[in-house]
């Protein structure tokens, strides 16, 4: 299978480590099973998302950039996917008609069967919010075809949300728990990478614990122990009620 052939899948990321906490499984899973897999940080979370970074002495604004690309660099490694990085800043991230355009043009260069991304309205992080917002519009851009002729329109990509820190606030109601487990290894390895955040491993090794338990309790085989959940932003067709 030739690399231009390849499916694809593409995460739009607000910040540089919220892929591999709420999509990392997802995204080894689908790198293993042969997919173009694709994410874009929107900005390194620089500010508001380097904890462990900003308790160094002598940090700079510039190092924890520098600090948060490496990691997040090596945990796309991890999970078998590429990266770009926007550098759009965070706290807060803005998104202006030129950055929409270069979020667009990442689009058309993945041309995704699914996109994820951030829930629609986070109250504790309104950058992800804004994430959530660029990428339904980004996708509607990319979909024109008047817009930037050197460059194909995609197709109407799946819009899946992943799971924000505390769902209950943010009005995730997940309808699909896909099974990470075979892949959860590969996705520990891309979380031990984010030493900024560090303190948030063991929170999302102990989240997908309980989300397979729901997976299981919903049907699925019993073999399954780590999962993550999403919310779909549109409908699924089929032939079946299913």
């Amino acid at each position: 299978m030739t690399l231009e052939k390849r499916p694809s899948i593409q995460v739009i990321s607000a910040h540089s480590g919220d892929f591999v906490w709420r999509a990392g499984g997802t995204l080894a899973l689908y790198a293993e099973r042969g997919y173009d897999v694709r994410i874009v940080c929107l900005s390194y979370g620089e500010r508001g998302e380097s904890q462990g970074l900003w308790k160094q002495d002598g940090m700079t604004l510039e190092g924890a950039k520098a600090g948060r690309r490496a990691e997040a660099e090596a945990a796309a490694e991890a999970l078998g996917a590429s990266i770009t990085f926007l550098d759009l800043g965070d706290y807060p991230l803005r998104i202006d008609p030129e950055a929409l355009d270069r979020i667009v043009a990442e689009m058309r260069a993945a041309r995704p069967e699914v996109l994820l991304t951030h829930v629609a309205s986070d109250p504790y992080n309104r950058d992800h919010n804004a994430a959530h917002e660029a990428t339904l519009l980004a996708r509607q851009v990319a979909q024109a075809a008047g817009h930037d002729r050197s460059t194909s329109p995609i197709g109407a990509p799946q819009v899946v949300q992943f799971e924000p820190h505390q769902p209950e606030q943010c009005g995730f109601v997940p309808n699909l728990l896909l099974d990470i487990t075979s892949v959860f290894d590969r996705k520990r390895k891309a979380m031990e990478c984010m030493g900024a955040q560090s303190h948030l491993v063991q929170y999302y090794t102990d989240l997908g614990l309980r989300r397979g338990v729901q997976a299981v309790r919903n049907g699925g085989a019993k073999t399954i122990v780590q999962a993550e959940a999403y919310q779909r932003v549109f409908p699924i067709v089929g032939s079946e009620l299913r």
